[in-house]
């Protein structure tokens, strides 16, 4: 998969001098290889194999003639691309199989057995929810002779959404809006959606008992928790309705979100309604779950290429979390760090980091994470030459927006100034995206077919 910068020309010649274009030349390409790197289709092949009869995945072996019937399921942002590589794998071995994508998606996948269902994200809709019955109807299908492969990569929280009785979709759906803007992690927002779901937390691992079951999973959560990407639709689920209430209360929306959610989650306390399975659930004995990509396989893509590129080079961290301003600003500290004293890396310096923060909402604009740290970095690294920090989304959807990210330089606040704009201004309203459509430092890479968190690049020549 050749994922490119649509607007890289661009990026480049908003450059003042030479110094600062050859700089953000090689934060872009940086960007680009950490892309390839995670190619869904590319993990799959590389961590599937068939040999005599024998299906490998990293060094387990499952003999297929011991199985009936091999069924596909799962969905996300990257599911697509994998069934396409798992189709050609299985070459005509798959009787049936069921992906969920992202709406507008589903033309781009060729596959002759598996089949498509678009629905919405990051909010689920109706689409969601058949595309999640869709699946569950077809693991029931499966008896203790056949095999389910289960395909899961982020997104697959929204994609496939099957509430439980009691919740509404549109009550699952304004909790889910809810979280997302008082500034809940990931692994916080799926610990509530599992105990309102009937298909995450382990409970697709239930629909597929007795039959064996196999997901491969493309991470997009920091640290790659089993139970938390795309909700753990087939791993034990290590967190309880308790856990869940104590989510919304330390964000005080308690008493914001739906009294169906909140009756749900206070009989589910009460045990009342059964807890999500545990790992001592039977469901789990023949289950086994491969996570085939994740955050760190591009941050050492990007890493390797920022080294050929002649730069001192650090991997900082795959595992960034935090308001993404204030991670913006601390990457800005680091680079006026090595740019006076080239501590803790000399000049040519490259630094990667990786991970997933989060934004908490209180202005009226918008914009995404990665474009908050590239404002909040452009305030930093003011005045500063040859020093430039590019951040995205590897979905290439950064937020409610278009962008993959964003890219500044020692020159953006000084240029945005002539243009006329306050950049602490902007970053107050959460109104990143229109400050970097005036300056023409979007990055646009369009849906990338991948999702594997953030990646933020500094570079200081």
């Amino acid at each position: 998969m050749k994922v490119k910068i649509r607007n890289g020309e661009e990026i480049l010649s908003n450059a003042s001098t030479a110094i600062d274009r050859e700089a953000r030349k090689i934060a872009l390409n940086a960007i680009e290889k950490a892309l390839e790197s995670v190619d869904p289709k590319g993990l799959v092949r590389s961590r599937v194999k068939l040999l005599n009869d024998k299906l490998i995945i990293n060094n387990d072996i499952f003999e297929l003639k011991s199985f009936r019937r091999i069924f596909v399921v799962g969905g996300g942002k990257a599911s697509g691309h994998m069934a396409e590589a798992l189709e050609e794998i299985f070459n005509g071995r798959i009787v049936d199989g069921i992906i969920v994508v992202p709406r507008g998606t589903a033309e781009r996948f060729k596959t002759e057995i598996i089949r498509f269902h678009e629905a919405s994200h990051p909010i689920p809709d109706q689409s969601s929810v058949e595309g999640a019955r869709k699946i569950v109807d077809l693991a029931k299908e499966a008896d203790e002779n056949d095999l389910v492969l289960c395909l899961i990569s982020g997104g697959g929280s929204s994609l496939m959404a099957y509430p439980r009785e009691g919740v509404s979709l549109e009550d699952k759906r304004r909790t889910t809006d809810i979280l997302l803007k008082c500034g809940a992690t990931i692994n916080e927002i799926n610990t509530v959606r599992k105990h309102l779901s009937k298909f995450k937390g382990g409970h697709l691992a239930k629909s597929a008992h007795p039959a064996t079951l196999i997901s491969l999973l493309l991470s997009d959560v920091v640290g790659d928790p089993l139970d938390v990407i795309a909700s753990g639709p087939t791993a034990p689920d290590t967190t309880t309705f308790e856990d869940a209430i104590n989510v919304l209360k330390k964000y005080n929306v308690w008493d914001v979100v739906p009294e169906s959610v909140r009756t749900i989650l206070s009989n589910g306390e009460k045990g009342l309604i059964e807890e999500t399975p545990k790992s001592s659930d039977p469901s789990f004995k023949k289950v086994y779950n491969y996570v085939i990509g994740n955050n760190r396989i591009a941050c050492i893509a990007a890493a390797n290429e920022l080294k050929s590129a002649g730069l001192n080079t650090i991997l900082l961290t795959s595992q960034i979390e935090g308001e993404a301003r204030n991670v913006g600003l601390i990457i800005g500290a680091i680079a006026k760090e090595i740019f006076l004293s080239n501590n803790p890396i000399h000049r040519p310096a490259g630094l990667v980091i990786g991970g997933e923060t989060t934004v908490t909402v209180i202005g009226k604009g918008i914009g995404g994470r990665n474009q908050e740290i590239c404002l909040a970095s452009a305030l930093r690294i003011s005045g500063l030459k040859g020093v430039v920090v590019a951040s995205v989304s590897t979905d290439g959807i950064d937020g409610p927006t278009d962008a993959a990210g964003a890219i500044v330089d020692g020159n953006t606040i000084l240029h945005s100034k002539l243009k006329g704009l306050d950049a602490e201004k902007y970053l107050n309203n959460n109104d990143s995206y229109s400050f970097f459509k005036r300056m023409g430092d979007l990055v646009y890479t369009g849906p990338t077919g991948t999702n594997v968190n953030d990646i933020s690049i500094l570079v200081a020549l």
